[in-house]
C-alpha cells in the first residue's frame, strides 16, 4: 500500500528555503532538496531525505527526479528572480501538483501572479504585519493574516478576562469573533472550546475573525 505521507521539494537553499527544509524534516515530512551550488546541497544532506545539486529550469534535469510525483515545490531563489520566474512556469507547464514561490518584491509578485502559482509568499511582508501587531500590543502574541478580510490572532488573557467563561465575554457577540481554541500550557490545547470554557489568566486565545473587528478587540486588550 502506497505510503500517505506527503513529499515537498524545496528549491534554492538559502536562509528561507534551507530553515522550510530544516522545519519539514524535523515534523518527518519527505523532502526533496535541490539547490546549484555543491556546497548547500552537501550542507543539507544529511537533513533533507534527498538532496540534489539541480539547475531548476533544466527540464530534463526535473524530469529525472520525478518531479511531478511531489505534493508541492516551494521555489527560494532569493536575488535570482529570473531563476525565480522561469523555475515556476516550466514546473506549471509540467503539471506540478502545487507551486509556492517566495517573492522578492511587487514586480516578482505580479509576473508569479501572471503565470498562475498556487501561492505567493512574503516573508517579510507576513513579519512585518506580526510586529506591527506586537506593537500594537503586548497582549498579541501572534497574527496570521487568512485572507484580504479575515485573521486569526493569539491573544494573551488579562486579568479582567479571567475567571470568566467564554460566553460571558461574548467575543461574537461584541467583536463577531470566534474563539477556536485556548491554548493553557505546553501540554492542554482545548480545540473547539465551548461557551461554558472558563478563561484563566495566562491563557491564550485563539481567536479568528474580520479584520476590523480584531483592530477594534485588539484595542481593548492593550
Amino acid at each position: 500500500m502506497k505510503s500517505q505521507r506527503k513529499e515537498f521539494v524545496v528549491i534554492g537553499l538559502g536562509r528561507f528555503g534551507g530553515t522550510l527544509c530544516k522545519e519539514l524534516a524535523d515534523s518527518e515530512i519527505d523532502v526533496l532538496a535541490i539547490d546549484k551550488s555543491p556546497e548547500k546541497v552537501q550542507e543539507y544532506s544529511t537533513i533533507a531525505s534527498h538532496a540534489v545539486v539541480m539547475d531548476a529550469v533544466d527540464e530534463q534535469a526535473l524530469n529525472s527526479v520525478g518531479i511531478r510525483n511531489f505534493d508541492c515545490a516551494v521555489i527560494s531563489f532569493g536575488e535570482d528572480i529570473q531563476s525565480s520566474i522561469l523555475a515556476s512556469l516550466l514546473l506549471k507547464e509540467m503539471g506540478m501538483k502545487k507551486v509556492w514561490v517566495k517573492a522578492r518584491h511587487d514586480s516578482h509578485q505580479k509576473v508569479l501572479e501572471k503565470i498562475g502559482v498556487d501561492r505567493i509568499i512574503n516573508p517579510e511582508q507576513d513579519m512585518a504585519k506580526r510586529i506591527a501587531h506586537h506593537i500594537v500590543s503586548d497582549n498579541i502574541v501572534d497574527y496570521i493574516q487568512l485572507s484580504n478580510k479575515h485573521s486569526l490572532i493569539e491573544v494573551v488573557a488579562t486579568k479582567d478576562m479571567a475567571g470568566k467563561t467564554l460566553g460571558n465575554s461574548d467575543f461574537r457577540k461584541k467583536f463577531s469573533c470566534s474563539v477556536i481554541a485556548v491554548k493553557r500550557d505546553e501540554e492542554t490545547l482545548i480545540m473547539e472550546p465551548s461557551s461554558d470554557t472558563e478563561i484563566l489568566e495566562g491563557d491564550i486565545l485563539m481567536i479568528m475573525g474580520e479584520n476590523e473587528q480584531l483592530n477594534r478587540l485588539e484595542s481593548r486588550v492593550k
